[in-house]
């Protein structure tokens, strides 16, 4: 993958658990089975209450999401070990999610799968942009810009996660490094 990602965010709050990114019911769908992963990917974030979050992070009807970035506040991906949850949001065409911080084996997942960078922001950022913005996203140089404004915000950087995510995931980075034996 590109180290720049460009496109439109959707922001959240705090404490976004799993469930909201990938509810239960959805579970049962597998993700090493090309039209299961698509689903899923048409149910990320489904779980959103709607009393909240007027705008549908995959609208409705579509297989993909318009949102590549997801901005987020803190505790992002807490809940359940499920990595159906990052593997749903990577389905659906997010790249990137920026939180204050991660439940921990919600970060783990995204690097193990590949599906998903998770960056750890510096400051708030849910306070400083709407969704629909749109951003550029330098995964190298670790800084997100707003493309409105044109200020740029740094994050921390990805270090040694970002090779296995690039790679698309633990076990492709594994075999790529000739850690295990290619299949």
């Amino acid at each position: 993958m590109s180290s720049l990602v460009k496109g439109k965010v959707f922001v959240v709050k705090d404490n976004i658990d799993t469930d909201q990114i990938i509810p239960a019911e959805f579970l049962m769908l597998v993700p090493t089975v090309l039209e299961e992963y698509e689903k899923l990917g048409s149910h990320a974030m489904a779980g959103l209450p709607e009393s909240i979050y007027k705008t549908r992070f995959v609208p409705e009807g579509m297989m993909k999401t318009p949102y590549t970035v997801v901005i987020a506040g803190r505790n992002f991906g807490c809940g359940s070990s499920r990595e159906h949850a990052p593997i749903s949001m990577g389905a659906s065409g997010c790249q990137v999610v920026f939180a204050e911080s991660y439940a921990r084996i919600f970060f783990r997942n995204c690097i193990a799968t590949g599906e998903l960078y998770p960056c750890e922001s510096l400051e708030r950022l849910v306070d400083k942009f709407n969704t629909g913005d749109e951003v550029e996203v330098d995964l190298d140089q670790a800084s997100l810009k707003d493309v409105k404004s044109g200020i740029v915000y740094s994050f921390k950087p990805l270090g040694d996660a970002k090779p296995v995510i690039d790679a698309g995931g633990i076990f492709d980075f594994a075999r790529q490094s000739g850690m295990i034996p290619a299949r």
